[in-house]
Parts: C-alpha cells; sequence; structure tokens
C-alpha cells in the first residue's frame, strides 16, 4: 500500500488511539497539537464556563423507543408465563448485537512494523492500526461520502502564478482518486489556461467542442472530449486560440454545466484571474463551494483579501463565509512571510485556511502525478479534500 508520510516510530509500543473523548489531559494536548486545517476558533469557545456549572446532559439513545415492560404476573399471584414470541425475537437481537460487539476484532495494519509482525505470525498476532492509519482512514472515510446530485467548486484567484491550476488539479485527482464516482475539471479561464497542460493529453476537443458536438447521449460520447490523468479526474481544456477564447461567454458556461452535471458527481472549475469577464458571473452563480488560492506573498495576500472584497460587495457574501483559502507554498521554495500571522489574516473572513507545502514535482509545472509528490504534499490535498468535502451534506446554494 502506498505510505502516505506518516511515521510508525513514534507508534511503537503503543496502543491504538480510542476516540477523542476517551483521551487523557495529555493525549488531549497532543492531539490538538497535531498538523491540520487551520480553523477560526469561535470567540465563546476560550470562555467556557468549568465542567462543574455546566453538568453533562443525559445522554441521547438514538433509534425507537423501546416498547414498556409488561407487568411481571407474579406479582399478583398469578403463576409467570413463558415469554412471548414478541420478546424472544427483541432478546435475541439484543444477545446477537452484544456478541457481534464482544467478538469485532481490531483493524489488521496497513503498513510499517505492525503489518510485518502479523504476517510474520501468521495474522495470529494483530497489533492493530497505527495512530496514523486511524488518522488517514478517517480522512478517506470524509471524503468518500455519498454525493446527491452534482456538487460545484470553483477554484479562484485574483492573480496569476499563486497555483490556481495546481490546487485544481491536485484537488480534483484526490477526489478522483479516493472516490468510486466521476470527477472533471473544466477550464474557464479565457486567457489561454493551461489546466489541459497538467494531465496527459488525450483529444484536442475543448470546451467548445462539446457544445458543438450534437450526438451527446451518453457518457462516452462526453468522454470523447475530455483527457484523462492516472488519477481517473477528467479534464476538458480551454481554448488555445486567443481570439476565440475571448467568446466563451456565460450562456457557453452554463450550457457545458448542463452537459456534465448529468455525467458528473464533482465538478471543478478553473476560473480565470479576472472576475468582470462575462463567464465569471455564471461560475459564481452556479457554484456550490469556492477555494480561493493565494501565494505566500504580500502581493497574493493583498489580491486574495481584494477578491473576497468584491465578493462580498456584489452579494456573494455566502459564498465568502464558506470559501476555503489555500495558501499554496508548492510552487516555490521558503518565503519571509509568517504564515501563522498569514492565516489569521484570512480566518476571521473565510470557514478554513489550508496551507499546501512546497513540492518539487508541482514545481516542474508539467503533469501532476499524485504517486511523485511528497509526503507532506499529499497529506495536505488529502486535507483539503476532506476539509471541501464537508460542505456535500450541506443544503445548496
Amino acid at each position: 500500500m502506498q505510505d502516505f508520510g506518516y511515521s510508525d516510530a513514534q507508534n511503537v509500543g503503543t496502543a491504538p488511539a480510542g476516540p477523542p473523548w476517551l483521551a487523557s489531559g495529555a493525549q488531549a494536548e497532543r492531539a490538538a497539537a497535531a498538523p491540520g486545517p487551520f480553523r477560526p476558533v469561535p470567540p465563546t469557545a476560550a470562555h467556557a464556563p468549568p465542567a462543574s456549572e455546566n453538568p453533562s446532559p443525559a445522554p441521547r439513545i438514538l433509534g425507537p423507543a423501546p416498547a414498556p415492560m409488561p407487568a411481571d404476573p407474579s406479582e399478583n399471584g398469578a403463576a409467570p408465563t413463558g415469554p412471548t414470541p414478541a420478546r424472544s425475537r427483541a432478546s435475541a437481537h439484543r444477545e446477537l448485537s452484544d456478541l457481534d460487539l464482544l467478538q469485532r476484532s481490531r483493524r489488521p495494519p496497513s503498513g510499517g512494523w505492525r503489518r510485518a509482525v502479523h504476517v510474520a505470525s501468521g495474522r495470529l498476532i494483530n497489533p492493530g492500526e497505527s495512530r496514523a492509519e486511524a488518522a488517514h482512514r478517517e480522512l478517506v472515510a470524509r471524503i468518500d461520502q455519498p454525493i446527491r446530485g452534482d456538487y460545484r467548486i470553483a477554484v479562484l484567484s485574483l492573480k496569476g502564478g499563486v497555483g490556481k491550476t495546481t490546487t485544481t488539479i491536485g484537488l480534483g485527482s484526490t477526489f478522483a482518486s479516493v472516490r468510486g464516482d466521476r470527477v472533471i475539471a473544466v477550464d474557464a479561464n479565457p486567457d489561454l489556461g493551461t489546466l489541459g497542460q497538467r494531465v496527459r493529453s488525450q483529444t484536442s476537443s475543448t470546451a467548445r467542442g462539446l457544445l458543438e458536438d450534437p450526438r451527446i447521449r451518453r457518457y462516452s460520447d462526453v468522454r470523447a472530449h475530455t483527457s484523462q490523468a492516472r488519477s481517473r479526474l477528467e479534464v476538458i481544456a480551454s481554448e488555445k486560440d486567443p481570439a476565440v477564447s475571448e467568446a466563451f461567454s456565460e450562456q457557453n458556461y452554463r450550457s457545458v454545466l448542463r452537459i456534465l452535471q448529468s455525467y458528473y458527481n464533482i465538478v471543478l472549475t478553473d476560473c480565470g484571474t479576472g472576475l468582470m469577464h462575462s463567464a465569471m458571473a455564471g461560475v459564481l452563480d452556479t457554484a456550490d463551494a469556492l477555494v480561493l488560492v493565494t501565494s505566500p506573498a504580500i502581493d497574493g495576500a493583498r489580491s486574495a483579501l481584494a477578491t473576497l472584497d468584491w465578493l462580498e460587495h456584489h452579494d456573494r457574501g455566502d459564498l465568502v463565509e464558506g470559501c476555503v483559502v489555500v495558501i499554496n507554498s508548492a510552487g516555490r521554495g521558503t518565503s519571509a512571510v509568517k504564515l501563522p500571522q498569514l492565516q489569521e489574516l484570512f480566518a476571521g473572513r473565510c470557514r478554513v485556511v489550508h496551507t499546501i507545502p512546497f513540492d518539487p514535482h508541482l514545481a516542474e509545472g508539467s503533469e501532476v502525478d499524485l504517486d511523485l509528490l511528497g509526503r507532506g504534499t499529499r497529506r495536505a490535498f488529502l486535507e483539503l479534500a476532506a476539509v471541501v468535502a464537508e460542505g456535500f451534506s450541506l443544503p445548496r446554494r
């Protein structure tokens, strides 16, 4: 199995982590210090009263309430009778559930020294999952939750060269590799977008070719106009002729979206850098989620803040509130900008601030292959996909 960047050396001799509510104080502090997406802390969380002032409520019982037990006939002097068939079935069901719970074994390890011990012992010794493996499995479960209809993600940046297209490919490839449904990315950049160059080219067709095809009846007809990466992410490229690309309008984008929503579960749009061109209105009107990309630099941060201001002033405040800001360092080396202060700058205006670390493979500017990413970068894209996937179950715009 692929190594996702977790070290097992820290887990030698330790039992698998239990649920957060069973962790000790030291374990809770270590869990709180673990890296992950930066989330704004609600102002009331830091001023919560002591536990003694807020007694825990009675535990909720999920599911139908149990039927009242009939009175014991022996209390009235009557001879006890045998259990009714309904009570026998209920008792047997409870015993079976308890038996299943008690006999449930730990998950076998998928890598590291734990798996070596498990295999060498003939699968008689099961050290269980490491904490890193359990955390990875939880991320995958969050990403692989069901979607009703199609979910549309707009990846936006007002400034070029900050990693917007790289973020689109990395996020889309992560969704496509983890999920079993269809994921596609559309290049809506009117100025010679490069999305189609970041995956292996399988067709010369573009979004306009898809619109002009009168034989679109099934998925295979759409597939003839897309290129597919090794991750299973499909891409529709933009026009290569600048004179034609400017004509890609809002109506064209909406028409492309109407076709794609019948065959794909997740549609990502790599937007252009201009907020005023025609297609952008269609992108923002139909987006379920917004990913705003910036670089760890002063000019990139200013452009991202200006984008948030523009969206709020044009009645897109709902997109700003649910926005995920990505500070993309994947294409550049070290920066003098202090990331914690940069994160705080956006934390009060959006839902999550997430950082993608520098990665030599992404800095090449060529085709993106998830297998060639560094461990930290692969983990960062998994966390980003899990954060975006939180919106799958929320009401749509």
